[in-house]
């Protein structure tokens, strides 16, 4: 007898948010199960849990330590996989909650942001054996100590993805507010659509570079186990947008979506002496302390000088400056710039390979805007530029105009 589909859904926070979307969601579940699939949901902590979690903390402690915000913070799935059980039990669907110790997920110690490592499927295995719903708790693991852990903001995505992985199964839905994965943010550029399909490479490079609708890790997941990933509003039956391995005729399209970051900072550092070993005592102690650099930019080095330029997020903006000035003495710069308010604009498409000419109009269509760029990253599939957070907005529109807009994926020609 052939394998029942097996199917790994995951609801977000606003899915969840009340007692009424509790209850959709189970009657949505209801009919999966009724149909004779075998199916585990994913849920999320009800929209605000977690930020309510975090002020009821800051009030208690203004420094709680990592494991015991863990603990607490855990607490908001736990919440919402047992009503949502709940709500499974009361429409005749067995069903049942599953914490992530249970399950179990098994994680390193980062607190916060732990990895996941592995996952023993064994008790939603037999969950199915009983003909049960597994509802999983995300965002959540536990450490080879047995501490609670929590894989940081959007981390019910990739606990998803992770056990559609280790189930083997035949889809992971991830159910959300908005009806899939678009080309550019709606409420940004009016002209944005849906996409039918995109690769995972195009969605890594879409999520790194500012795209809300799914958490980078869990692509990653989806891509190195081959999990196809269907992105869907909860709120109706539509078909959504599909993440799949790479298709031919994928390429066939210039640039695929545009994706933008208003939460970036930039820090040059002034006319430092260009030696080896520049870049190492600059980023070492960034990395010690936590700061995750994005874009870095050297300059050609003049009389034995050279700017050094790199972006961060807005929020570490204060402790890299004084990381900064702090090492511009004992490198001898000759200063330290900072511009706390830059944003940064991506074109993403697989296209690109194979297409000359995708920079130059870029840069065309931001200077017949009169946006000047500041910084250039590029890889095969995408091209980011650094410019005023207040053009970000006005850089979206003009560029999903120019490359996906009507007529837009003809040859570009030229080079770049």
């Amino acid at each position: 007898m052939s394998r029942k589909t097996r199917i790994v859904q995951k609801y977000g926070g606003t899915s969840v948010g009340s007692p009424e979307r509790i209850r959709a969601v189970a009657a949505r579940i209801k009919k999966l199960h009724d149909a004779g699939n075998e199916v585990a949901v994913v849920a999320s902590a009800m929209s605000g849990q977690t930020n309510r979690l975090l002020a009821l903390a800051s009030e208690v402690s203004p420094t709680p330590t990592a494991r015991e915000l863990d603990s607490l913070l855990s607490t908001g799935e736990q919440v919402s996989t047992a009503l949502l059980a709940m709500a499974l039990h009361d429409l005749g669907v067995p069903a049942l909650s599953l914490l992530g110790h249970q399950v179990q997920i098994s994680t390193d110690s980062s607190h916060g942001k732990a990895r996941i490592l592995s996952i023993d499927v064994s008790r939603a295995e037999e969950a199915f054996a009983e003909g049960q719903v597994a509802v999983v708790a995300g965002f959540q693991g536990v450490d080879e100590r047995r501490n609670i852990t929590t894989l940081g903001r959007g981390g019910s995505d990739t606990t998803a993805v992770a056990l559609a992985a280790a189930l083997k199964a035949d889809v992971c839905e991830i159910l959300t507010d908005v009806s899939g994965v678009f080309t550019t943010d709606p409420r940004i550029c009016d002209a944005a659509f849906k996409l039918d399909r995109i690769s995972y490479d195009e969605m890594l490079e879409l999520a790194s570079l500012g795209a809300k609708v799914l958490q980078i890790r869990s692509v990653e997941f989806a891509k190195r186990y081959s999990v196809p990933v269907h992105v869907r509003s909860s709120l109706d039956e539509s078909e959504g947008t599909w993440i799949v391995p790479e298709e031919k005729s994928m390429e066939e399209v210039l640039v695929s979506g545009v994706a933008f970051e208003k939460n970036e900072a930039k820090i040059t550092l002034l006319g430092v002496p260009d030696t080896p070993g520049l870049a190492a005592s600059i980023f070492v102690p960034m990395s010690e302390a936590g700061v995750v650099i994005d874009m870095i930019v050297q300059n050609v080095s003049a009389e034995g000088r050279t700017d050094m330029t790199f972006t961060v997020a807005k929020d570490d903006v204060a402790s890299a400056e004084e990381i900064v000035r702090g090492i511009a003495d004992k490198v001898g710069a000759r200063g330290v710039a900072a511009s706390p308010s830059v944003g940064k604009v991506s074109v993403v498409g697989l296209g690109m390979r194979n297409h000359a000419g995708v920079a130059a109009r870029m840069f065309k269509l931001l200077a017949d805007e009169g946006i000047n760029i500041q910084m250039i990253s590029t890889s095969e599939i995408k091209i980011s530029v650094v410019i005023d957070a207040e053009s970000v907005d006005r850089a979206v529109g003009v560029l999903h105009r120019g490359f996906i807009g009507v007529d837009a994926n003809t040859s570009v020609g030229g080079s770049g």
